[in-house]
């Protein structure tokens, strides 16, 4: 599909929508290579940062699409997608979020 043509079905996108996802609720030992399987089926995946086993990060993951669209599809189909027995929370990175804490 042309970048034209998506943007011609979906020409308005939400201001919240961006190419990088925060994921939460990951089974602890789920590896990267898991995580681009499951995310790799969007579209194409620039990085995935897994959270730190041993710190409070674990069990989260940032993905980062290379396309904005893609990133939309991932959210829109893998939240609340259950992965080992564990349902995905699968959101938008929002930076002013993350710096209040």
């Amino acid at each position: 599909m042309s970048e034209g043509s998506r943007r011609s079905t979906n020409s308005r996108l939400p201001p919240e929508v961006n190419r990088i996802l925060y994921v939460r609720n990951l089974p602890f030992k789920i590896t990267p290579e898991e995580l681009y399987d499951i995310f790799g089926k969007y579209g194409a995946v620039f990085q995935i940062r897994l959270g730190e086993r041993g710190k409070d990060t674990k069990g989260t993951a940032f993905v980062v699409y290379e396309d904005i669209y893609d990133a939309k599809r991932a959210v829109d189909h893998l939240s609340g997608f259950n992965v080992g027995g564990r349902y995905l929370v699968v959101q938008y990175y929002q930076p002013a979020k993350f710096q209040k804490k």
